[in-house]
C-alpha cells in the first residue's frame, strides 16, 4: 500500500512547536552582561557576538574601548582622540574607527591591535554619523552628516573616493564582510528625516534594493553581511524610540522579534556579527545604558510547502504548511489626496509612490505625485510632463525611479523623466512612442515593453527596450504585441509580461523575460488588462484587479513560477490602478476607475497581506 512518505517524499512527523519561515524569524533578543562604561551616540563596533568590541561614544566624548567574550566584558586600552558617532570595522583584536565628532567633524582614523590604538592615514573627508563596513585592511566608510553620499575605501594604507551612494545621509546603519561587499540601510535625509531606504555596495557602485519595513534613523544597530543582515533599534517619529528588528535575507526585510528594550544611538557588529548570532550594546532608553542584548537564532523546523506533521504539544492536531500568499487577505488603507487612475506607482506595501494618471475632466492628464507611509499619503514634487497611462520602474524604493511614455497632450509620448528622492529631471526619449506599456527594474537598468503606438488594433506593438541609466537600447521583441500590460519583476533581466489587449493576443497572455528573450508561459485564469498590484518577481508573483471582458473585475492571482492561482479578491472591482510591493506576500494598490460615471477615478487604497502558513486540517 502507498504512504504519504512514498508519494510526497517526506513523512509526517510529530512536532513541539509549527514551523517557521527560518531559524531567524523564530530567533529572540536575550539579555547579555552589561559593558563597564554605559555609552551612546553612535559608539564604534566591531567582531562578533562572542568576540565584540565597542569603543567611543559619549556623552560628551568618551576613549574607553571594551572588548566582549560572550559573556563578560573587559577594558581595554583607550582611543587615543575620545569621540563619538564613530564608524567602525574589523574583529576585536584587529578593528578600525574612523572618523567621529569631539566638538567638530572628524577624518581621524584609528587602528586596534588587541591591546591599544594606533592613528592611522586620515581619511578625505571629515564626517560623523556615517556608517562602515569590511576589515582592518580593507574597509569602507559612507554618507555622514549632513546627509552625505560621499563613499570611501581604505586599502590598510589609503583611502580612495569611490562612486558615491545614491541618496546622501547620515545616522545609517551599515555593515559588511569586505570593502567590496556591504550594506546600507535607513538613515537621515534633509526630508524626510527618518527614511527605509536600503543600498548595496558591489566594490564598484551602489544600487538601490528592498526597502526596511520601518523607517529609522539615528544610531540604528546593524549586523552581518551583504546578503544577510539584521537592523535594530533607533529613531522614528512615531514612536521616537524603536525596539523593532529586521532581517534582509538578501532579497527583501522581514519583522523578526523585538528588542526587549527600545533604544537608539547603541552599536551593532560588522565583521564576524551575523545576522543569526547579532549584538546590541548601549545607547539611549530614557537614559544612558550600557546593557548588552544578544540576537540568537532557533534550531526550530523550516516551513516545507504541502508538508504535513502533528503538532503534539498546544493544538494536539494535524497540520499542513501552506505557501503564506494564498490564505491572505485584502485590508483598506489610507485613502490618496487626489484622485486618479492610468497612474504610475512603486516602492513596497509601507512606502509607495504613486505619479500622474488621468483624472477626469476637466483635470486631465496629471502630473501630482504622492508617497505612501503605510498609512498616509502625502504630496511630493510634479511630474515635469502630465500624463497616463505611462511606464516606470524603481524596484523596491520611492527615492530613485524612472518614469516613460504614456499619454499626455496632444497625443502618446515617450518622454522619461528620472526621479532622485525631490526633484524630476527629463532624460533621452523612448525609441518607440507608445502608452500603455509595461515596465521592470531600477533605475539605471530598466526594460519598458509592450504599449500602444498609435491609435487602432494595428498600433500595439511588441517593441522591448532596455535603459543603462543614460540610454535607450531595443532588445528583442514580445512574442505578441499588446497594450493594457503589466510588468513583474524586480530586475530588468527576470521579468512577467502579463495580460493586456490586442489585435490577436488572448488578455490572458503571459511571456517570461530571462534577459535574453520572451518566452510563452502559463496564462492566467482570468483575462485582462491595465491590471493592477505588480508585486513580487518573475517567479513568484501576484496580479489583482483589472479591466475583463466588458467589465471591471476583483479577481486576485498569484504565479508561483510555473501556474496562476485565484487568491483572494479585492473589495473593489476596478482597472487602471497603481499596484506595488516587493514581495506578493505584501503589496498595495490604489486609485483606479470604478465605473463609467465615474472619470475622475478614485482614491481608495487596498493593502494585501499573506496569511498563516500552518493551517490545522479539518474534516468538511
Amino acid at each position: 500500500m502507498a504512504n504519504y512518505k512514498n508519494i510526497k517524499g517526506f513523512q509526517v512527523q510529530s512536532l513541539s512547536t509549527d514551523p517557521a519561515a527560518s531559524p531567524i524569524t523564530a530567533g529572540s533578543w536575550a539579555s547579555g552582561n552589561n559593558m563597564n562604561t554605559a555609552r551612546r551616540i553612535n559608539s564604534g563596533s566591531a567582531g562578533s557576538q562572542t568576540a565584540g568590541l565597542v569603543f567611543g561614544g559619549g556623552p560628551p566624548y568618551k576613549s574607553e574601548t571594551e572588548s566582549y567574550d560572550g559573556s563578560s566584558w573587559s577594558e581595554k586600552g583607550e582611543l587615543n582622540q575620545a569621540r563619538r558617532s564613530m564608524a567602525g570595522m574589523g574583529t576585536n583584536t584587529a578593528a578600525l574607527g574612523a572618523t567621529g565628532y569631539n566638538g567638530a567633524t572628524r577624518n581621524t582614523v584609528e587602528s586596534f591591535n588587541g591591546t591599544g590604538w594606533t592613528e592611522l592615514t586620515e581619511n578625505n573627508t571629515a564626517r560623523e554619523e556615517a556608517g562602515g563596513a569590511g576589515t582592518q585592511t580593507a574597509g569602507i566608510i559612507f554618507g555622514g552628516n549632513p546627509a552625505l553620499n560621499v563613499t570611501e575605501t581604505w586599502n590598510g594604507a589609503s583611502w580612495t573616493e569611490v562612486s558615491e551612494l545614491n541618496t546622501g545621509r547620515n545616522a545609517l546603519g551599515g555593515t559588511g564582510q569586505t570593502n567590496t561587499a556591504a550594506i546600507c540601510a535607513t538613515g537621515q535625509t534633509p526630508s524626510p528625516p527618518a527614511t527605509t531606504l536600503t543600498e548595496l555596495w558591489n566594490g564598484a557602485s551602489w544600487t538601490e534594493v528592498a526597502e526596511t519595513n520601518t523607517a529609522r534613523n539615528y544610531g540604528t544597530s546593524m549586523s552581518g553581511s551583504s546578503t544577510e543582515a539584521m537592523i535594530a533599534g533607533g529613531n522614528s517619529t512615531a514612536p521616537a524610540l524603536l525596539a523593532n528588528s529586521e532581517y534582509y535575507d538578501g532579497t527583501s526585510w522581514t519583522e523578526v522579534n523585538d528588542l526587549s528594550t527600545a533604544r537608539n544611538q547603541s552599536g551593532g557588529l560588522k565583521v564576524g556579527g551575523t545576522a543569526a548570532l547579532s549584538m546590541v550594546s548601549g545607547g539611549y532608553t530614557t537614559t544612558v545604558v550600557a546593557n548588552t542584548e544578544e540576537f540568537t537564532s532557533v534550531d526550530t523546523p523550516y516551513w516545507i510547502t504541502g508538508q504535513i506533521y502533528y503538532n503534539s504539544s498546544s493544538t494536539n492536531a494535524f497540520k499542513v504548511t501552506q505557501n503564506p500568499v494564498p490564505s491572505g487577505t485584502w485590508a483598506s488603507g489610507g485613502s490618496m489626496n487626489t484622485q486618479g487612475y492610468a497612474l504610475f506607482s512603486l516602492g513596497t506595501q509601507t512606502a509607495a509612490m504613486r505619479a500622474g494618471g488621468y483624472g477626469g475632466p476637466p483635470v486631465g492628464y496629471q502630473a501630482n505625485v504622492e508617497s505612501y507611509n503605510g498609512s498616509t499619503w502625502t504630496a511630493g514634487t510634479a511630474l515635469g510632463t502630465g500624463r497616463n497611462n505611462e511606464g516606470g520602474t524603481g524596484s523596491g524604493t520611492t527615492t530613485a525611479a524612472l518614469v516613460y511614455g504614456g499619454t499626455a497632450s496632444p497625443g502618446r509620448t515617450g518622454k522619461t523623466e528620472n526621479w532622485n528622492g525631490s526633484s524630476w529631471t527629463e532624460k533621452s526619449d523612448l525609441n518607440t512612442v507608445r502608452n500603455q506599456l509595461g515596465g521592470v527594474g531600477t533605475q539605471t537598468g530598466t526594460l519598458a515593453f509592450g504599449g500602444q503606438s498609435s491609435p487602432g488594433p494595428g498600433g500595439y506593438t511588441n517593441s522591448s527596450e532596455s535603459w543603462n541609466g543614460a540610454s535607450w537600447t531595443a532588445t528583442p521583441n514580445m512574442n505578441s504585441a499588446r497594450g493594457g500590460i503589466v510588468g513583474i519583476g524586480q530586475t530588468s533581466t527576470a521579468a512577467l509580461g502579463a495580460t493586456g489587449y490586442g489585435p490577436g493576443p488572448s488578455p490572458d497572455l503571459v511571456e517570461n523575460w530571462d534577459g535574453t528573450s520572451w518566452t510563452e508561459v502559463a496564462e492566467t485564469n482570468t483575462g485582462r488588462g491595465n491590471v493592477g498590484a505588480r508585486g513580487g518577481t518573475s517567479t513568484y508573483g501576484i496580479v489583482a484587479s483589472g479591466y475583463s471582458g466588458s467589465s471591471r473585475t476583483v479577481n486576485t492571482e498569484l504565479w508561483n513560477g510555473t501556474a496562476w492561482t485565484e487568491i483572494a479578491n479585492v473589495a473593489t472591482a476596478r482597472y487602471g490602478v497603481g499596484g506595488q510591493g516587493a514581495t506578493a506576500g505584501a503589496v498595495v494598490i490604489f486609485g483606479g476607475n470604478t465605473a463609467a460615471s465615474d472619470p475622475a477615478g478614485v482614491t481608495t487604497t487596498e493593502e494585501f497581506t499573506a496569511g498563516n502558513v500552518n493551517k490545522t486540517i479539518t474534516v468538511s
